[in-house]
């Protein structure tokens, strides 16, 4: 998803001059595509894109729509044929009900495996069922939606708060180019929701703008969800690949609480 949004934000020009009509599939994997990065992908290229997920360990993409479904730009899709998957309670790892968060697990021809890591692997699996982390909901469509990784439940005031959900509504506002959310310690919640927000050339990164995006997020989703604390900064942490390393911001948070 960082690629497509550097594309579509910094070399709109150089989409609009190209001639997409033999581009038959986009696939995007690595995060979960936001899905005002799928409506940008499928206005200016004319293809949409499916999303995928899958892990180092399981050497294989275990989610996603195939190319003749419907697309749902909210959900990563379907299990791919060969696996299944299920939603559980992250303490009982009793399968949750339909359309409620849970901890996903993953069987099928791969599986997590650590060598000499004894511990490691049986904090990953369970029951010959392979743990990769993620939080996710079962649709009653039969689709399977990412909330967020494990790391990313924000937890405040009781509530969960999964941080892509509120990074997915920040990166509506054309206003922000890029966007992490975090949890910060607090004493009165636990943990407040906090945003780091690389704002788009021409945008004011002040009190007016941090307002605004504040109400936003009010309006699109549950209220408790909304950043109560927003930085703006120049860019974010990423790895080689451009995925942001949301855990350099929480160390950051522990460090300076």
């Amino acid at each position: 998803p960082t690629a497509f949004n550097q594309m579509l934000n910094e070399h709109q020009e150089m989409l609009e001059n190209c001639d997409f009509s033999a581009l038959r599939r986009i696939v995007s994997a690595g995060e979960p595509l936001p899905p005002s990065t799928f409506e940008g992908i499928k206005e200016h290229m004319g293809v949409e894109a499916m999303d995928g997920i899958g892990s180092t360990e399981m050497l294989h993409i275990f989610i996603s729509h195939r190319h003749d479904d419907d697309i749902a730009p909210t959900a990563t899709g379907y299990p791919v044929p060969g696996y299944e998957c299920k939603v559980v309670d992250p303490e009982t790892f009793e399968v949750v009900d339909r359309g409620e968060p849970g901890l996903l697990l993953v069987r099928g021809p791969t599986g997590v495996t650590y060598w000499d890591r004894p511990q490691k692997q049986r904090d990953n699996t369970h029951d010959g069922w392979s743990i990769p982390g993620d939080i996710f909901v079962h649709r009653e469509d039969g689709r399977l939606e990412h909330k967020s990784r494990r790391d990313d439940l924000i937890i405040t005031g009781g509530n969960n708060v999964p941080a892509p959900e509120v990074e997915d509504v920040l990166l509506e506002r054309e206003e922000v180019f890029q966007t992490a959310v975090v949890g910060a310690p607090d004493e009165k919640r636990g943990q407040i929701v906090r945003a780091f927000v690389v704002p788009e050339d021409g945008a004011d990164p002040g009190d007016q703008l941090t307002e605004t995006l504040q109400d936003y997020v009010k309006e699109r989703i549950a209220p408790y969800k909304y950043p109560r604390e927003i930085e703006f900064v120049d860019d974010l942490p990423t790895t080689e690949t451009g995925k942001i390393q949301r855990a350099k911001l929480r160390e950051r948070e522990q460090k300076t609480a």
